[in-house]
């Protein structure tokens, strides 16, 4: 390892399958150590994760880094968002957590829109129209039908709360990932004791929700990483908040993220309240928001169907006509959360190549029909779209952006960018810089630009009308199938 020109930092990404940990030079941004460790997720009808994995996952991944993780002066956890983490007096996990594609508390969200005055409402309360992600869902799901791991829980965390929380000692959250809970004001940045005493949640089990730039404490004795006691801790945040950061998002600049989860976002300074539920208000790591809409079903569908068909990600085809709804885990945008994937325009001449185009075109129009809503209305819309996460390497995924959307698309050099983030987040301890700022100085952003080609409507009008003509189908609840 070269010496490093500034002091270490150490950025973690806790994601649905994976923990990554980087360790970065604070002066420059340049990575000089990483590791990663996998985590199990269940199948079937749920989705859930035991939280202790995610801490022998950073174990692994900080060995991994080697003797840098030991230098470092302050570490900061990204992490999935609205996961349910429960925990007893001891702190250990009542159960196994509920993470965000978890769709089983679909009625739970339905009930509590209709019992708390509708869509409109939530969104003024809480920035959003919860859906079944929504952790507030999660909590009413367990209540309901867990009634006794609820009682014996004491503490209730986010994922990325948890591993902060086991590096301190102290229950803590930030802004950004408790925007998504669906249990925080966003007007007056508190916790909302409405809500809270709807669902029968005692604000007391909840973490302090940490100021931007606040320390939220130091690296306590007995943890079992190379750590040493006393080292600073930021406050971490969500995943999205955190690859915002790390990329040094300045207000208006659209984004677009593929991985397990699609996501389209950006930055802006005025508080979102979309009462249609398509865009979460949610906030920022900095004292901004984060207009952000997410679909279930982005890489992970998509291999899923090359598999299927036996083919490489790789190996499209252009379209004959043939329309492929991937929503294979349900879908939340749009809110369709007991759906399944839907083929339409079948025909003898159409290949295995076709079929493949299509589900990356459904994919993608999901979260371009989004974008236009995330945006301010004083946004640049001949601005290069961010194209960040696994599936922006993939040529197919770049091609079919480029074509559904009509704008130039820029692919930052920089990876793991949750993990940059939140390392930019602990660099800021240490030089009083918002983190935004130090990213935007190691440079993150930066990256080749496809230019714009033009745009292909007719393929989003067909998609859009098959949608719209299979939407009874695809909104019965499982039960009724």
């Amino acid at each position: 390892m070269s010496a490093a020109e500034g002091p270490l930092v150490v950025g973690v990404d806790t994601s649905t399958q994976s923990t990554k940990a980087l360790v970065v030079d604070a002066a420059t941004g340049r990575v000089v150590a990483s590791g990663q460790a996998p985590h199990t997720v269940s199948s079937g009808a749920g989705r859930e994760s035991d939280p202790r994995q995610w801490w022998d996952a950073l174990g692994e991944a900080l060995a991994q880094c080697g003797d840098a993780a030991r230098e470092a002066a302050a570490v900061s956890v990204g992490g999935q968002q609205h996961g349910l983490v429960t925990l007893d007096a001891q702190g250990e996990p009542v159960r196994p957590a509920l993470l965000w594609n978890d769709v089983r508390s679909a009625p739970q969200a339905r009930r509590l829109i209709d019992e708390l005055g509708g869509a409109k409402t939530w969104a003024e309360r809480t920035g959003s129209v919860p859906s079944a992600s929504f952790t507030v869902t999660k909590w009413a799901w367990l209540t309901e039908h867990e009634p006794d791991a609820a009682h014996a829980v004491k503490a209730v965390r986010l994922p990325h709360d948890y591993l902060t929380e086991r590096l301190t000692g102290e229950g803590t959250t930030d802004r950004g990932d408790v925007s998504g809970t669906g249990w925080w004001a966003s007007g007056t940045e508190e916790y909302d004791e409405g809500i809270l005493a709807r669902v029968g949640l005692d604000p007391a089990l909840l973490p302090r929700v940490v100021r931007p730039g606040e320390v939220a404490g130091t690296v306590r004795d007995g943890h079992g990483l190379p750590f040493a006691k006393g080292t600073l801790v930021a406050a971490g945040t969500g995943d999205n908040a955190a690859a915002a950061l790390g990329l040094g998002l300045r207000p208006g600049v659209p984004v677009m993220s593929l991985g397990t989860s699609g996501t389209v976002y950006a930055v802006s300074q005025r508080r979102p309240a979309d009462p249609t539920g398509t865009v979460a208000g949610f906030a920022d790591a900095r004292g901004d928001w984060l207009p952000l809409a997410c679909t279930l079903n982005c890489t992970l569908a998509v291999d899923r169907v090359a598999a299927l068909l036996n083919l490489d990600r790789e190996a499209v085809e252009p379209g004959s006509g043939v329309t492929l709804l991937p929503f294979l885990d349900g879908e939340r945008t749009p809110n369709l959360p007991h759906s399944s994937g839907l083929l339409h325009g079948l025909r003898h001449d159409t290949t295995a190549g076709q079929l493949l185009q299509a589900a990356y075109d459904g994919a993608v129009h999901s979260l371009l029909g989004a974008l236009d809503l995330v945006l301010d209305a004083d946004a640049d819309p001949s601005a290069p779209l961010l194209l960040i996460g696994g599936g922006a390497r993939g040529a197919a995924w770049q091609q079919t952006v480029r074509r559904l959307s009509g704008r130039p698309v820029q692919i930052p050099e920089a990876r793991e960018l949750v993990a940059l983030g939140a390392a930019a987040q602990a660099a800021g301890l240490l030089t009083g810089e918002d983190a935004a700022a130090v990213a935007r100085r190691w440079n993150t952003a930066a990256g080749p630009v496809l230019d714009a080609v033009e745009r292909d409507g007719a393929t989003l009008e067909r998609i859009t009308g098959v949608l719209s003509d299979a939407a009874p189908l695809l909104e019965r609840d499982a039960s009724s199938r």
